[in-house]
């Protein structure tokens, strides 16, 4: 990446499943185990039409697209009991804590902003404190103010609101807020919410979209990440 500063970047969001914490591949997992108890696979290209999406919209695709004999609230009964084992063990990707502490040191507001309900978050914030602790918002894809769910901006901008009102500022401009995102669906919403739009998609799913357009770059984990690129402060040498 270049060092050379070509954007003005105030305010950060942050997707958080898959580019946070490793919670996407414990997705895979537990999906791939529910569809092997009715003869179904879960291939990446289905995978890739569910991420960022909220958990009602995806569990009824990924019923309809497999063709597995339950319902969409089955499916999910299932998988909420493999995610009460599982999500308390899930951990920060690489480069997570490095980024995530400069940010908070240098005072840039930051915030999550997720597709996964509260009960969700709080399973796979539960060993991750040191983590979460960190941001000034949190906002999860049931809260009442999110009218549409990804890849409508919704949540981006009630995400940029509360960031406003936590730093006590009039507005903030849609062009000065980066989001992080991992799917391609969460990208969409940040190309429709007018904001910059920082990919950091997983092997699989960026074998899947080779080019796809949206995206003010592209990276393969946040270890590559310049904050200089988007005119934040640099790390520390």
């Amino acid at each position: 990446m270049t060092a050379q500063s070509q954007h003005r970047i105030t305010h950060c969001i942050f997707d958080m499943d898959g580019l946070l914490i490793n919670t996407e591949t414990l997705y895979t997992e537990i999906s791939s185990e529910i569809l092997a108890r009715y003869g179904k696979t879960y291939g990446f290209e289905l995978k890739s039409k569910l991420m960022g999406l909220r958990e009602k919209e995806s569990a009824e695709i990924l019923v309809r697209e497999t063709g597995a004999d339950m319902t969409p609230e089955e499916y999910l009964h299932e998988r909420h009991l493999l995610q009460l084992e599982r999500f308390p063990h899930c951990v920060p990707l690489p480069g997570v804590m490095r980024l995530i502490k400069h940010l908070k040191a240098h005072k840039i507001p930051i915030a999550v902003a997720t597709s996964s309900y509260r009960k969700n978050f709080n399973l796979k914030a539960t060993n991750n404190q040191h983590l979460f602790t960190l941001f000034d918002v949190i906002v999860c894809g049931d809260d009442p103010a999110i009218k549409n769910g990804k890849p409508n901006p919704d949540i981006f901008f009630v995400a940029r609101d509360r960031l406003a009102e936590h730093f006590e500022q009039k507005e903030v401009d849609n062009s000065n807020c980066l989001v992080f995102e991992d799917s391609p669906i969460g990208v969409q919403a940040g190309v429709n919410a007018s904001m910059k739009v920082l990919w950091v998609p997983d092997e699989n799913i960026s074998r899947l979209y080779p080019n796809l357009e949206g995206p003010t770059l592209r990276i393969d984990s946040l270890e590559e990440f310049d904050p200089v690129f988007f005119g934040l402060p640099p790390f520390d040498s």
